[in-house]
């Protein structure tokens, strides 16, 4: 692991973020001192990933809080930011319950504390994540060198700490498996690039591919398993990722190679009934720097649940279908 952090706390009023958008080129943080300044880095995806996004937005709300702004204000500031991931919602409502309990003179520290608690608790989720995923991991390494295959980055970088996706990958490393990581670049905004800094960083052999390089890998028998983040999981099991997540999903099931989701049960949006109900975001067009032609760029699209072996959360991998027995 990296020693970097991507969201700490500067003299108990400033949130320092490690700015995203910068890397893998330069690394760079910036100072939220404002709800205006949390809400333009999860809208411009300084920070990104569904837990990371969540605690920041914790974060917002205590900002937001010490500078006098009122809580309706906030809550609705945040939740305008980005569609999809449902962390964001998740930290929004515990935020509010949490406050809505607590005088109005003691709010702003009550909303520190809950956002110090919120990061604390990604960090060791997803800590058990990689716990629970090197448990899978450990059968299919008996061959030999395990190929593993990951899309966007679900690293690190997109949460508190340790990571979803990646967390097993990190803990087969320091377990001592032999493994080589396959890491799609994810276009258009290139996010892979950040899986591929993070395994360089702690020196987990991988290679970066097109995406469209992932099927014939597969078939080619290159692939053991794959293993990719969340934004948000229906209550069906259902689950919104990175566009170009289905389309591995479904090259996954032809060839028979494990299918894995790996996520902290604060992704699980159990309102949500299925994949259909799932908001997908519409990234601006310059992104594909495709010039004036019509452009679409949904950030994400949706892998059906019986495309997906299991689901590596905090309390253990559960089915797809399972996701309402899992006891927090």
């Amino acid at each position: 692991m990296n020693a970097l952090r991507t969201i700490a706390e500067e003299d108990g009023a400033v949130v320092v973020i490690l700015d995203q958008t910068r890397l893998p080129k330069e690394t760079a943080f910036v100072r939220l001192h404002t709800l205006a300044d949390a809400a333009h880095a999860i809208r411009v995806m300084q920070v990104r990933g569904a837990p990371l996004i969540g605690a920041t937005a914790a974060y917002g709300v205590a900002l937001g809080l010490s500078e006098g702004q009122p809580l309706e204000t906030i809550l609705s500031t945040l939740a305008a930011t980005r569609p999809t991931a449902v962390n964001l919602h998740w930290a929004l409502d515990r935020m509010q319950r949490v406050l809505e309990k607590s005088a109005l003179a003691g709010r702003p520290e009550t909303a520190w504390e809950e956002a110090r608690a919120i990061a604390r608790e990604d960090a060791a989720a997803n800590a058990a994540i990689g716990k629970y995923g090197l448990e899978m991991l450990h059968p299919l390494a008996a061959k030999g060198c395990l190929n593993l295959m990951t899309h966007c980055n679900a690293g690190w970088l997109a949460t508190v700490a340790h990571g979803t996706a990646i967390s097993p990958m990190y803990a087969a490393h320091a377990a001592g498996l032999a493994l080589h990581v396959w890491v799609s670049e994810t276009r258009p905004r290139n996010q892979g690039l950040l899986t591929a800094w993070e395994l360089a960083e702690a020196g987990v052999p991988h290679t970066l591919i097109a995406d469209n390089a992932a099927g014939l890998l597969m078939m080619q028998g290159k692939v053991d398993c794959i293993i990719v983040g969340a934004d948000r999981i229906a209550a069906n099991g259902d689950t919104a990722n990175k566009v170009g997540t289905y389309l591995k999903a479904l090259a996954a099931q032809a060839h028979k190679v494990p299918f894995y989701v790996a996520a902290p049960l604060s992704t699980v949006d159990c309102a949500c009934p299925d994949g259909s109900q799932i908001p997908i975001e519409e990234r601006a067009a310059d992104e594909l720097g495709a010039g004036n032609v019509p452009v679409a760029n949904p950030a994400f699209d949706v892998t059906p649940a019986n495309l997906i072996t299991g689901i590596i959360t905090e309390h253990g991998i559960v089915a797809p279908g399972e996701l309402a027995n899992v006891k927090p």
